[in-house]
This record gives C-alpha cells, structure tokens and sequence, in this order.
C-alpha cells in the first residue's frame, strides 16, 4: 500500500532553478577539469607549478585574486545558509571547491540548499532580470569558449 503525501512538491520555477545550477556545474567541471588535464601533462609537480604560474602576470594575478576572495564569500555564505537551512555535509562542498573547483561545487551547494527550502515557495524572476541573465549567461560561455581555445 503506498503513502500519498500531503506535502507540497517543488514548483517547476525552482526545478528550473536547479537546473540551471545542474549546468553550471557540469560545464564549469568540464571546461576546469579539461584545463587542469592539459597542465599536469605539461608540469611535473602540478599543485606547485600551478600556484606559481597564477602568479606570472598582472592578469593571472587579478583572476586569481579575484576567484580566491569570491570563493571566501562563497564559503561563508554556504556556511551560513547550510546552518540556516540543514543543508548537511557543507565542508565536503567547501573542500571539494578547493580540489574540484568552487565554479562546480558552489551551485551543486546551491541545489542542495533549494532542496531544504520550503517547496511551497515560488520563485519569480521578473523577465527583464531572466533576460539580462540569459545575456550574462552566454557572454560567460563565449569567453569560457574563447579561454579555453587560446
């Protein structure tokens, strides 16, 4: 005999939601991992090389500044919200980002946490802000494209 919950499932808005996080993730794994592949065939002591290569010009330095301080604000946001929501297991995520890469273990994080949220709430997204985000959306695929083909 089966069950028949009276909760409420996930509206489609927020489904939608993760997975739009869903393919975030798998293409930021993706385009990093085929990066990181590349590089260990090139230096021998990969994590060092690595780390020193960051640092070789003014841009490589501002990128790596850069997602260094978003991946703390990330960290502390996912801590935050992981205790305010029960999100479990928030460190594996926060350790995973620093050998995965946070680009993929932050919206997997994401999902998670839209799992805990009361499924009831919707989820609007005024059509101006959905339109600047598919905008924003492939301007960052185009230059992940273009990055990754140099």
């Amino acid at each position: 005999m089966s069950e028949i919950s009276d909760a409420p499932s996930m509206p489609m808005s927020r489904k939608v939601l993760c997975g739009v996080y869903a393919m975030i993730a798998a293409v930021a794994f993706v385009a990093t991992w085929i990066q990181n592949m590349a590089y260990q065939f090139v230096a021998l002591d990969f994590f060092s090389s690595f780390w020193r290569e960051t640092r070789v010009t003014p841009a490589s330095r501002s990128v790596t500044v850069d997602i260094l301080m978003f991946g703390l604000a990330a960290a502390v946001l996912m801590v935050v919200e992981a205790r305010k929501h029960g999100v479990p297991y928030v460190w594996v995520y926060l350790v995973g980002g620093l050998f995965i890469g946070i680009s993929v273990t932050f919206p997997l994080f994401l999902i998670a946490r839209q799992l805990r949220l009361n499924p009831a709430e919707t989820l609007r997204i005024p059509a101006k802000d959905t339109v600047l985000l598919i905008l924003l959306a492939v301007t960052v695929l185009l230059a992940v494209i273009w990055i990754s083909a140099g």
